[in-house]
């Protein structure tokens, strides 16, 4: 594991019991992402991506193998440990954006810094900061039901960013958009990884696994290839 790694996997195996019948999902995934990489996970349905996202999220624990989250290792931590890394290290956007319907965009992007014991003016302040950031900055004062789907995607990855995470973890987060509104969005993930976060994409969609700088396909429980998206590296180049 290099310094700079923000997820370190290390022959990580999960397998669910049906019975006393063992299902194998993942079966040794071998993996580094290092600070500021832009990460585009895929794979067809049954592949294991959505455990796998579940566990680099540590949502879940493997079966067996060692996963080391920014220096943590989280491998075998119990549930309250692992819902205080969540909270500290990563920033989660999520295709049905899971936003808080009784509370105003800036209070669904402060949560997070509740959690974390911030006060209230310096949470206020800081949800403004990353509301501006993802350019909604004038509709703070606005509940989910008062902004639209891609409106409301914005205060999900503000909510994301608000607690500095080292890394931000998106499942699917174009999947209930349109086309021009996905751009959009995408546009947003492009800026923040510019501005030195690490990003880690997790999708199904081939155009969407475009914008990242690098392309981990999984199959059949393993990974079938890890690349880094040329396409994108060569029009990078030349803007």
């Amino acid at each position: 594991m290099r310094p700079s790694s923000v997820i370190h996997l290390e022959n990580i195996r999960k397998s669910y019991f049906i019975g006393r019948n063992e299902l194998p999902v993942l079966k040794g995934i071998s993996l580094d992402i290092f600070k500021n990489e832009y990460v585009a996970l895929m794979g067809p349905s049954g592949s294991g991506k959505s455990t796998l996202m579940n566990m680099l999220g540590c949502l879940d624990t493997p079966t067996s193998g060692k996963y080391v989250l920014n220096g943590h290792d989280v491998s075998q931590m119990e549930d309250n440990q692992l819902a205080h890394v969540r909270n500290k290290e990563i920033g989660f956007v999520f295709q049905q954006f899971n936003l808080m319907p009784r509370l105003t965009a800036l209070e669904n992007v402060a949560v997070p810094l509740i959690y974390a014991g911030i006060s209230k003016k310096d949470r206020e302040e800081k949800a403004l900061e990353m509301l501006k950031k993802v350019g909604l900055g004038e509709r703070y004062k606005h509940k989910p039901n008062e902004l639209s789907g891609g409106q409301c995607q914005r205060v999900a990855i503000a909510r994301a960013l608000v607690n500095d995470p080292s890394m931000i973890l998106a499942d699917e987060p174009t999947g209930n958009l349109d086309t021009k509104t996905s751009v959009e969005i995408m546009e947003i993930f492009g800026n923040i990884h510019a501005s030195g976060n690490t990003v880690v994409l997790v999708t199904h969609e081939e155009d969407i696994a475009d914008h990242a700088l690098r392309i981990v396909r999984l199959r059949d429980g393993v990974i079938e290839t890890d690349r880094v998206n040329e396409r994108h590296l060569k029009a990078e180049q030349n803007s």
